[in-house]
């Protein structure tokens, strides 16, 4: 191991844990929250490294899509467990709402 991956590592996996139940984050999000903009393609392997679980089924591709194939065992997997925490998808892309906004918010905006 090296001093960059250790604190690489370390960062990700604060990063990951810390992303709430019934919210998605991308790779290249968690990799700009950690500290490391551009490291986006690192952020997988990252979390393969975690010693204990992490909340891996929480981190999804830039445009809000699954990483794994449609019809695998992986993406099937990923989306039971979001779907589980209230996750909604529409046409394959992963729909999220903040569960702090009122519906009226969600569809038609803040009121100035």
């Amino acid at each position: 191991m090296t001093k960059f991956r250790d604190s690489f590592d370390i960062k990700i996996w604060a990063t990951v844990k810390s992303i709430p139940a019934g919210q998605v984050m991308g790779y290249g999000q968690v990799a700009s929250v950690a500290g490391f903009p551009r490291y986006s393609r690192m952020v997988a392997a990252a979390m393969g490294r975690s010693p204990e679980p992490l909340p891996w089924y929480r981190v999804v591709k830039s445009d809000r899509t699954l990483a794994f194939k449609p019809d695998s065992d992986p993406y099937r997997e990923q989306a039971k467990l979001l779907k589980k925490e209230g996750i909604l998808f529409e046409s394959n892309k992963v729909v999220t709402v903040d569960p702090d906004d009122s519906l009226d918010k969600v569809l038609w905006g803040p009121i100035d």
